[in-house]
This record gives structure tokens, C-alpha cells and sequence, in this order.
């Protein structure tokens, strides 16, 4: 492999003897690197760090939010679920996925993310199993809480994973093709129901209890296979070479400048838990995963609703998940290419809200209309998710910071998923006016938090500019300052 081309301030980085050095150099002098090398690394990551870590979330998005397609398998009549049981049955399982987010990214930040992830990912396919056993909703919920627990580091810890690999402007592509696995899953998720219902009455099981079982066994065994197949941290990823390995570490850190945050100090706690950006990211991602998990878990159930059996509802949802995401990609790609984030946020939760708007008036509309609609509200959602994510990571710099803000983003943000599970009242079918409303008064929220976000982040890149934080520098601790250092410069 060709090394980096150091000539312009004849830096060899096969001289450097420890990655520590590297890093250190790398921030001390500007550094051209070879751009073919470049190249081929990024090749290199996308192919060994990409795969495992989407595959891994298309399962977990796929064993939690199969239990839409298990309700119009059998699973209401069999448990004798009545009023508001299906409900509480979703949001138990966000009680522990939102409390144990931050403490599932500190672990993996100890441990090898291959441990760490092949772990849970066994640990929720039993408990994915174990509700096609279940006798009663009392069994249906306690399980749906084990699952949120060990599903909690699923995310925020892939994403963190992913965020360590990329600069910043490579990173939205990435990530999106990451989220994409869960637009996949809901795809994914009706044509295997559509499958695996044929199976109703074998082994004395009905077609619901099928549905666990088989995907929660599968889960199990890729997730014995994972701890092989996992990347972990950079500095310890065995796919690199020492080359590879001395290029990505320098290129990430000239990507970060001296805007470090490699130490968990009690000044570095505060100013991670003490950032309004954290705060907004978590709003505005709460404002739009309520419309990605009321589509996960209800589409099913309006569609057939609107007059298709049970089979029919399940095949129609593979369209909308798959026009999702080429809608998605093509937003990724775009935000990337052009470095820009909100307005394309804005856009697509326009089209959620027309989406909403049509379903909020379906009176008198044909069934191909409401059936455009969810086409509007999950192409609109699923565009803005994925950036919302990767513009708050590209706004806060520093191992620590990135990690906890990630897990703060994506634990306190599912509260948008409580919500969801209790908005669609079965007294209101099939007009579900207090669930679209709620939803559409969700994306506004998620409008007024990027555009706080938006406005303020200009506001203090205006303000570095001028010298008005250079005053950090003087601090005891300035080798530590993350994103507050005066050097950063936030991206819109």
C-alpha cells in the first residue's frame, strides 16, 4: 500500500512508533496524504465495517417491531388482548431502552464493540423466542422489556462504531446506509410474515408464534457468529494493516484538529451534560423516530384497515420501505456531496406533514390516496432520521463526547417511540385522528429543534471567528476541550 504523502512538512508516518504519536503529530502540522491510498481505505472500511454493524440493526429493528405483523397474525385473538394491552406492550419495551442507552455506549467504549454487540444480539434473540411461547399479555410484556434491555446499546453503539472510522463529511452516507437496514426490515419484516404464515398449526403454533420464533432463532445464531465478524475500534481492528492502520488514525485526527476529548474527566462530564446542542439533536431526533416507529408498528394494522386481509397488508408494505430507501440514499448522498444538513431536514419533514395531513382528512379520499400517503410519511420520515443523527455527530468532536451524546441522542430521543406506542387508540380505527395528529405535531417539533440547532451553531462559528473563545486556551484542562475548543468549526 502506498503510505501518505508527508513531503510537504517531510512527516514519515512509518516512523511514528505509537498511535498516540500520530495522532499528535497529525494536529501539530498540516498533512497531505496520498489520495489513492485514501481511497482504498475507505473501500476497505465500508467493506469490513458497514456490513456487520447493518445487518446487526436490521435484526434488531426487525425482532422489535414484528410484533406489528404478529397482530394481524393471530396474536390479539390468542392472548385475548383487549383495550389498551397492544399498546402497553410497545412502549415497556423503551423503558429500558432509554435508561440503559448511555450505560450500554460506556461499556462498549471498554470493551471490543465484537464482545460487546455479539452479546446482546444473543441475549435478544432468546428473548425474541421466547415470545412466540408466551401464554398471556402478562408473558408478552415482560418479555417486550428484556427485549428493550438488551437491544438498548444496539444503536447508539453501531453508530458510534461507524462515526470513529469516517471524517465528517464522509459520514452521512455511511450512516444512512446503516439506517437504511431498518427501512429494509420493514420491508423485509412483511414478506417474511407474508411466508411464515403458511406456517400457522404447524407444531400446534399459530402463525404468530411462528413469526418469533423463527427470526429470534436466527438472530441467535448470526449473533454467535458476529464476535468473528465485527470490527472493533480502529486502534485494535485487525482488518487493517499497520499502514492502513497509521493513515486512518492520522487523517481522523487532522479531521478533528485539536478539538480533542480522549479523557472522562469531571470538566469533561460537565461540558458533555452542560452542551445545548446535545439537548436540541435529542428533541428534533424525538420529533421525527415518533413517525419511524408509528410506521413500524401500526402500518400493518392501517392497511388492513383499509380493507386488505392480512396477507395483502403484509405485501403492501414492502413498496413503501423500499421507495424509502432510494429516497434515503439519495438524500445521503446529496447532504454529503453538498455539506449541508437542514435544509434537507426541512424538506423531508414537509413530505412526512403532507403525508399526515392527507391521512388526517381521509374522509372522502380513495384507498390509493391514503395508501400514497404512508408513501409520503415514511420516504418524508426516513430521509430525515439518518441526518439528524450523523449532523449532531458531526457537531460534537472527542472519543467520550461523541459516545455519550450518541447514546443521550438516541436513548432520551426514543421517548418519540412511547409516543408512538400509544397513539394509535384501537377506539379510534380507522381514523387514528389523535395518532396522525400527534405525529404531525411531532415533526414540527422536530423542525423548531434543527432550526435552533441551524441558527445557533452559525451564531457561535461566527463568534470563534472573532476570538471571543480563544479564552478556552488558557484553561488547565485545554487539551480536553472537545468541540469547545476555538479551533472547532460546526457544520449546518
Amino acid at each position: 500500500m502506498t503510505t501518505p504523502d508527508l513531503a510537504k512538512d517531510n512527516l514519515d508516518v512509518e516512523r511514528v512508533s505509537t498511535v498516540e504519536d500520530l495522532k499528535e503529530e497529525s494536529q501539530q502540522q498540516p498533512v497531505l496524504f496520498d489520495a489513492v491510498a485514501e481511497k482504498k481505505l475507505l473501500r476497505k472500511c465500508d467493506l469490513y465495517v458497514l456490513p456487520p454493524v447493518s445487518f446487526i440493526f436490521f435484526l434488531a429493528f426487525l425482532d422489535r417491531t414484528n410484533i406489528g405483523n404478529a397482530r394481524i397474525q393471530g396474536l390479539t385473538e390468542d392472548l385475548q388482548l383487549s383495550g389498551h394491552d397492544y399498546n402497553v406492550a410497545l412502549f415497556i419495551f423503551f423503558i429500558p431502552y432509554i435508561l440503559f442507552e448511555v450505560p450500554s455506549n460506556i461499556i462498549i467504549k471498554k470493551l471490543a464493540p465484537s464482545t460487546w454487540l455479539s452479546l446482546v444480539m444473543v441475549l435478544w434473540g432468546i428473548a425474541t423466542v421466547g415470545q412466540g411461547l408466551i401464554r398471556n399479555i402478562e408473558g408478552l410484556i415482560a418479555l417486550r422489556f428484556l427485549l428493550g434491555l438488551f437491544e438498548a446499546g444496539v444503536f447508539p453503539g453501531c453508530a458510534y462504531l461507524i462515526s470513529m472510522y469516517y471524517k465528517r463529511f464522509e459520514l452521512q452516507w455511511r450512516m444512512s446506509l446503516f439506517f437504511c437496514a431498518a427501512i429494509i426490515a420493514g420491508a423485509i419484516s412483511g414478506l417474511l410474515a407474508y411466508g411464515i404464515a403458511h406456517l400457522g398449526g404447524v407444531g400446534g403454533y399459530g402463525a404468530w408464534r411462528w413469526i418469533f420464533i423463527l427470526e429470534g432463532l436466527f438472530t441467535i445464531v448470526v449473533g454467535v457468529i458476529s464476535k468473528w465478524w465485527i470490527a472493533d475500534w480502529p486502534e485494535t481492528a485487525k482488518f487493517l494493516t499497520d499502514e492502513e492502520r497509521s493513515l486512518l488514525i492520522a487523517r481522523l485526527a487532522q479531521d478533528t484538529g485539536e478539538a480533542k476529548m480522549d479523557e472522562l474527566t469531571p470538566k469533561a462530564r460537565k461540558r458533555i451534560l452542560s452542551d445545548w446542542k446535545v439537548y436540541v439533536g435529542t428533541l428534533a431526533y424525538l420529533g421525527i423516530v415518533n413517525t419511524g416507529y408509528s410506521g413500524s408498528f401500526f402500518i400493518p394494522t392501517i392497511l388492513n384497515e383499509m380493507g386488505y386481509k392480512a396477507a395483502e397488508a403484509q405485501v403492501r408494505t414492502i413498496p413503501i420501505y423500499v421507495v424509502s430507501t432510494v429516497i434515503c440514499l439519495v438524500v445521503a448522498y446529496a447532504t454529503d456531496r453538498l455539506k449541508h444538513r437542514y435544509t434537507f431536514v426541512m424538506g423531508g419533514l414537509a413530505v412526512a406533514a403532507v403525508g399526515y395531513g392527507l391521512l388526517l382528512g381521509q374522509e372522502g379520499l380513495s384507498v390509493g390516496v391514503k395508501y400514497f400517503a404512508l408513501f409520503l410519511i415514511v420516504g418524508g420520515g426516513y430521509a430525515v432520521q439518518p441526518i439528524v443523527i450523523a449532523w449532531l455527530a458531526n457537531n460534537v468532536s472527542g472519543h467520550y463526547k461523541r459516545s455519550v451524546s450518541s447514546a443521550l441522542q438516541i436513548g432520551f430521543g426514543n421517548v418519540g417511540g412511547i409516543v408512538a406506542s400509544n397513539i394509535f387508540l384501537q377506539s379510534e380505527a380507522p381514523r387514528y385522528t389523535t395518532g396522525y395528529g400527534v405525529s404531525l405535531s411531532f415533526l414540527g417539533l422536530c423542525a423548531l429543534a434543527c432550526t435552533v440547532l441551524f441558527f445557533g451553531i452559525k451564531r457561535e462559528n461566527k463568534k470563534r471567528d472573532r476570538g471571543e473563545r480563544d479564552y478556552r486556551l488558557e484553561k488547565d484542562d485545554a487539551h480536553n476541550l472537545g468541540d469547545d475548543h476555538p479551533s472547532w468549526r460546526f457544520t449546518s
